[in-house]
């Protein structure tokens, strides 16, 4: 492993990361809402939900059999007769007569008097009689009303992530919506001459819009609610009206382009008088970066490569946006190298990388434009800012993408 002193001129990773966080911590306070169960599947609770009933509501029988009184069968075999039929959905009011059998669907209440259920494969059927040939304990196949969960009980916390047995159990109850987090509003834009949409014919010196796609797609995986994917030109009145359409509308927005050094950085030229701050990050990629606040309505500005706008995001504001919507950091581990690498003095690097059996390879370039390569990449692999090289063998930090 080789080293040098890292770049004193541009903000570290970390402290750009932080600078994100305490940009987007007012978000926080966002009001919560109520969904109905159905649609609550990915959502995070933000108040704790306790059980409206006793769960199962009544007695009922766990299998297919007759309902009998197990004293009635502790010595087997034994003729009893069936005095009726008890179905599921049915109340089950009739007593059990004193050495009979009712024969019961599972689910259906257990009848008063009985006080087990001897299940149909252990019962031999004669006319309206039935041989019971094994006999049941007390209380065996026999559901008790409350034995899930009592009326008052917690069915599930504030703060859980609603997954498909939760949706289950929130229906069971009969609970017809529940409260969550109100899911961040973000609008992204994307700025440039040479953009063009998916589908289009590409004219000399153009290529086709994939930032704010990409971008979208990212939040939308954090649980954002991304109201709109926008696009200006580098003209500034074209891009002030985008932006204050996108304010109005959004708890964050997230542009793509113009921060850069160059002679039409639209970004920029908007955003700086009213207060934005753009400087570089000791990053590759993605090292030139900005932030505003605008009526209130914080604004990332990521630089406009695909791979810089995507790594960016994922870097300096994926943890940030995830812990807002009440979702667990993305997962970091560290495994072995297989690829040796380089890695530009006094810049952090993320590779990308694809995960093995073995540790994780190198995959693509290192370019901010290669997109296509990304795409065989599921992790990104952090090389520190003081390391240029890498052997393979080498213990190496990585960020799930």
């Amino acid at each position: 492993m080789t080293s040098r002193p890292a770049t004193a001129s541009a903000r570290s990773v970390d402290e750009y990361r932080d600078t994100v966080a305490a940009l987007l911590a007012p978000l926080a306070d966002r009001r919560d809402e109520t969904v109905p169960v159905p649609d609550a599947l990915g959502r995070v609770l933000s108040a704790d939900v306790l059980s409206p009933i006793d769960l199962p509501v009544f007695r009922n029988s766990a299998m297919d059999g007759y309902a009998v009184r197990a004293a009635d069968v502790a010595v087997t075999p034994v003729t009893l007769p069936v005095a009726g039929v008890v179905a599921a959905g049915k109340p089950g009011t009739t007593p059990l007569p004193d050495g009979a059998a009712l024969k019961v669907m599972t689910g259906a209440p257990i009848p008063p008097g009985a006080d087990c259920v001897v299940p149909v494969e252990d019962v031999r059927s004669d006319g309206d009689r039935i041989v019971v040939e094994r006999g049941r304990g007390q209380g065996e196949f026999v559901r008790e009303a409350g034995t899930d969960v009592r009326a008052g009980e917690l069915v599930a916390r504030a703060g859980t992530v609603l997954a498909p047995r939760h949706i289950a159990a929130l229906a069971a109850v009969g609970l017809p919506s529940v409260p969550v987090l109100r899911r961040l509003r973000a609008v992204c834009i994307t700025t440039g001459d040479e953009l063009r949409p998916a589908g289009t014919e590409l004219a000399p010196g153009q290529i086709y819009n994939s930032n704010g796609i990409a971008l979208a797609a990212a939040l939308r995986a954090d649980e954002v609610d991304v109201l709109e994917v926008a696009h200006s030109s580098d003209d500034a009145a074209e891009f002030t009206a985008v932006l204050r359409a996108a304010v109005a509308s959004a708890d964050l927005v997230c542009t793509s382009g113009g921060v850069s050094k160059g002679d039409f950085e639209v970004v920029k030229e908007v955003l700086r008088p009213l207060g934005g701050v753009f400087g570089s990050v000791a990053v590759q990629p993605g090292g030139p970066q900005g932030y505003t606040v605008v009526d209130g309505v914080p604004v990332l500005s990521f630089p406009g490569n695909p791979v810089s706008t995507t790594v960016s995001y994922v870097v300096f504001a994926r943890d940030v946006v995830r812990a807002l919507g009440g979702l667990p950091p993305a997962v970091t581990a560290e495994t072995t190298l297989l690829t040796p690498v380089r890695s530009p003095a006094g810049r952090r690097q993320y590779l990308r990388g694809l995960l093995t059996g073995d540790g994780v390879e190198v995959v693509s370039g290192p370019g901010s434009h290669l997109i296509a390569g990304m795409a065989w990449a599921d992790v990104l692999v952090d090389v520190p800012a003081e390391v240029t090289s890498l052997p393979a063998g080498s213990t190496v930090r990585i960020l799930k993408l």
